[in-house]
């Protein structure tokens, strides 16, 4: 069975990075993830990258970089995670009900959404370090 690649973005800016808590489904509700969402057929990773930010916080990213790995999502989906910088707007909350903007000590200070948890060791030796 083929999976469904599902995109996730780590905006960067002035050192941190950018954290969406989910409002939904139930069992995800109040926990935190990159915002982003699946690829659609004939779309690149990129280029859903951009439009799932822009659906979900009104601002224009552009993909920098890819972090290293894929993580499953249940049986169907596989997610990657997008290293990512705000070209235009400031990030607004549309699918999400909270937004907060994290420094390599803080990333353990929400409860990240399983998936996304491998990329915060990552994340935090890449870019992050002052």
């Amino acid at each position: 069975m083929t999976r469904v690649l599902v995109v996730g973005a780590a905006v960067l800016r002035d050192g941190r990075v950018l954290a969406a808590r989910r409002t939904a489904p139930p069992e995800a509700a109040g926990r935190w993830e990159f915002p982003g969402g699946k690829v659609e057929p004939g779309e690149s990773p990129e280029t859903a990258v951009v439009r799932e930010v822009r659906e979900e916080l009104g601002c224009t990213v552009a993909v920098e970089e890819w972090l290293g790995g894929e993580v499953p999502i249940g049986e169907r989906h596989l997610l990657r995670v997008a290293l990512a910088t705000l070209v235009e707007g400031d990030p607004v909350p549309v699918e999400h009900d909270r937004l907060r903007w994290l420094g390599p000590d803080e990333l353990d200070d929400v409860d990240w959404l399983e998936p996304d948890r491998p990329f915060l060791p990552v994340l935090r030796q890449a870019r992050m370090a002052p």
